[in-house]
């Protein structure tokens, strides 16, 4: 049986946290609204154009994560590590980014 290069639909955080763990950096596109991703490592990864709406990020560790075009309104980003990340167009309506570390994130504007 022959490996396939296309993309594996995310929309579970288990499928997030298996498909970084085997190396794998594109998540854009992922659905994941409401997930419970606190503490998560996804350093570096494609969150472009994904759902994290009301998703839990708690302490989660998005540095130089590609966010650009994410929905992350309503999220919990509470001690979240934004630092190198690229927050172009990002919807970050009513996210709760209480102690986020965004030292160097690259946005347009905040919406």
């Amino acid at each position: 049986m022959s490996e396939t290069n296309s993309q594996q639909i995310i929309n579970t955080a288990e499928t997030l946290i298996e498909s970084y763990a085997k190396g794998k950096r594109n998540f854009s596109g992922a659905n994941l609204g409401n997930a419970d991703l606190q503490g998560v490592d996804l350093k570096g990864s494609d969150l472009s154009y994904a759902d994290l709406s009301e998703a839990n990020l708690n302490g989660a560790n998005l540095r130089g994560c590609d966010l650009s075009f994410a929905n992350l309104s309503q999220a919990n980003l509470q001690d979240v590590d934004l630092r190198g990340a690229l927050l172009f167009s990002a919807d970050l309506r009513q996210a709760d980014l209480k102690g986020a570390k965004m030292e160097k994130a690259d946005c347009d504007y905040l919406r």
